[in-house]
């Protein structure tokens, strides 16, 4: 049975397991002294929760299943208190668990929960999607949204590790697979454009969750993301090579999520960051770092796979009061990471009004 172990060297290094049968791994990464256990999952995925809580109960475990609402409706306050609720009543102490089985929103709401109850309890996290798997399962960061933006509540708590296993994505519809799939191309501009040639050679392939193609790059994925939080965990904005480090990763982030609260979450977060992509590249362009040619790779990769690489026109004032309440904003001043070159993003602080505007004019043709 193929499995790959990548190791995120942090300063509590952790293992991703990618493969099929990694879930067995699950009792060994939960460690000696953990009594009780809570699976928080979505109800789509209450069968994988039962696969995953029977050989903990069999091994003496205390495990309860919190079953939380689908996508971004779980990363909300109430939600959080809800399972708070449910820990409290089972008597769960700073030695037990918290498992997160499910899509990129429920990794990120149990990963919440388990930093702020007691100030931190153990995490594993187990995504069940490309989108998972790539993005928020790894790198520490948790949270949930509030009115004012996606994300703007959370905290640094890094997981004991994650199981990636790859049979659970063959149920997923292909609108989710392509939005795991746009998280992997961002990666591909960032730092490995190795991926970009994959997708370019065989945008079939690179859809097809069943193929090596896509096994390849998600390990490439996870990959880029590994190595960029072991340099900065905390989005200091500074990696130990001196680039800009973790927020290298917002790339295309600084519009997607303004986007994503325009449409009260129902675009798919990877939709939305493929046109944040396109509207960074225009950014790169207009302000003379990265040729034309580069700007129109971005538009043509993401299209291979059917991702959107525009935006409705009339909207502009709505998504720059949005982009200005994001997290990555310091003061008054927006920051959007852009690209120098290829695999080489820096920061683009304080652009003017008419730069915004004309980036985004060529985003609504």
């Amino acid at each position: 049975m193929s499995q790959t172990r990548l190791s995120v060297a942090t300063a509590s290094p952790y293992d991703v397991v990618i493969g099929n049968g990694v879930h067995a791994e699950l009792r060994g990464l939960l460690g000696e002294g953990v009594a009780r256990v809570a699976i928080i999952h979505s109800a789509a995925l209450v069968g994988r929760a039962h696969d995953l809580r029977d050989p903990l109960v069999a091994d003496g475990m205390d495990v309860h299943l919190i079953e939380v609402p689908e996508g971004e409706a779980a990363k909300q306050a109430d939600v959080v208190a809800f399972c708070w609720g449910i820990l409290g009543q089972a008597g769960f102490t700073r030695s037990d668990a918290v498992v997160g089985l499910g899509g990129g929103a429920t990794t990120d709401v149990a990963g919440f929960v388990a930093a702020s109850w007691l100030r931190g309890v153990k995490l594993v996290s187990v995504p069940t999607t490309v989108l998972g798997m790539v993005d928020a399962a790894v790198g520490g960061k948790t949270g949930i949204n509030t009115e004012a933006g996606k994300n703007l509540v959370g905290a640094f708590h890094e997981p004991a590790g994650v199981l990636c296993e790859l049979d659970t994505l063959a149920t997923l519809p292909m609108t989710e697979v392509r939005s795991g799939l746009a998280e992997i191309i961002k990666c591909g501009f960032i730092s490995d454009p190795t991926i970009l040639d994959l997708v370019e050679a065989a945008p079939g392939a690179a859809l097809d969750v069943s193929g090596p193609i896509m096994t390849e790059l998600i390990i490439k994925g996870i990959a880029v993301k590994a190595e960029t939080v072991a340099g900065d965990l905390r989005e200091s904005g500074l990696g130990p090579d001196g680039s800009i480090g973790r927020e290298a990763l917002n790339y295309g982030h600084t519009l997607g999520h303004a986007i994503e609260r325009l449409e009260n979450y129902t675009v798919r977060h990877g939709e939305a960051i493929s046109v944040g992509m396109v509207f960074a590249a225009e950014l790169s362009g207009l302000s003379g770092r990265i040729s034309p040619e580069l700007v129109a790779r971005h538009r043509h990769i993401l299209g291979l796979v059917g991702l959107p690489t525009t935006y409705r026109s009339g909207a502009f004032d709505e998504l720059l009061a949005a982009m200005r309440l994001d997290k990555k904003s310091r003061g008054s001043q927006l920051r959007f990471v852009v690209l120098e070159s290829l695999d080489h993003p820096v920061i683009l602080a304080g652009p003017d009004d008419e730069m915004l505007r004309a980036a985004y004019a060529q985003i609504t043709r």
